[in-house]
Order: C-alpha cells, then sequence, then structure tokens
C-alpha cells in the first residue's frame, strides 16, 4: 500500500512553532517514526508553503498512490482549488489537523476539502496522522 502525507505551509515548523499548540516534535522526526511502526505500508512524505505546489503533488499521485493524508493547514480554509484537487483524483484523501480547527477561530472551522475527502480527523495532535494511515488500513 503507498499512501502520501502532504503537509501544507508552516508545517515545517514543527518542533519550533507553538509548541504548547503543536508539540516539540519535528514532522521529518515524527515521519521516520511512522515509517518503523507500518512497515507494511510504502510511506511518503511532501511539504510545501506554496498552494500550487500542493495542487500538482495531489495530481501527481492522485491517480496511483491508494491513499493520501492532506493537512493542508491554513489553505484547508481558503483553498478552493486544493479542494477541487481532491475532488478531482481518484485516491481516497483524509483530512488532518493536528489541533482541534472548531476549538480555535472561527475562520478554522470551514474546510473546502471535508466535503471531497473519505475523513476528517483532528484534533489528536500529531497522532492524527497514525489514525489516519490506519483508517486506510483497516477498510
Amino acid at each position: 500500500m503507498k499512501i502520501l502525507i502532504i503537509n501544507g505551509p508552516n508545517l515545517n515548523l514543527l518542533g519550533k512553532r507553538e509548541p504548547e499548540v503543536y508539540g516539540d516534535l519535528t514532522f521529518e522526526d515524527y515521519f521516520a517514526r511512522l515509517q518503523m511502526k507500518f512497515t507494511e505500508v510504502q510511506l511518503g512524505y511532501f511539504q510545501s508553503n506554496i498552494e500550487g505546489e500542493i495542487i500538482d503533488k495531489l495530481q501527481e499521485v492522485g491517480f496511483t498512490y491508494d491513499g493520501i493524508i492532506l493537512n493542508a493547514a491554513a489553505y484547508t480554509h481558503t483553498s478552493i482549488g486544493i479542494g477541487d484537487a481532491v475532488k478531482a483524483i481518484e485516491a481516497p484523501v483524509v483530512e488532518v489537523h493536528i489541533s482541534n480547527t472548531l476549538k480555535r477561530e472561527e475562520f478554522r472551522h470551514v474546510s473546502y476539502i471535508a466535503a471531497h475527502a473519505k475523513g476528517v480527523i483532528l484534533g489528536f495532535g500529531l497522532k492524527s496522522y497514525d489514525l489516519a494511515i490506519r483508517s486506510f488500513l483497516e477498510e
């Protein structure tokens, strides 16, 4: 099974950015743990702060991968283009958020991705990614 994790803007700063919200572990360190834990899955990882690059990556892998875990970060609430890309591809997408976006600012309560996603996982910290992988494995 091939699954790609796509992270959006500012998630390259995990471990440094607002540790009280996002924790003090870098995503690269957490990704290494995921690879060790889910040895039966071919996990890939892509991060970009640029909306178009995220859309390009969704289109690139969206017809060949078994699943995509997408944390579009702030683009979740602003990017119709990313939502349209998720709708256009065949690979199922699980939308993931580290924090519970529904407990945050009101603008974060809207997702342009959720309506086209297989499911949404939010508020479990980095474990949200673990839960998303499990959702693909337990189908």
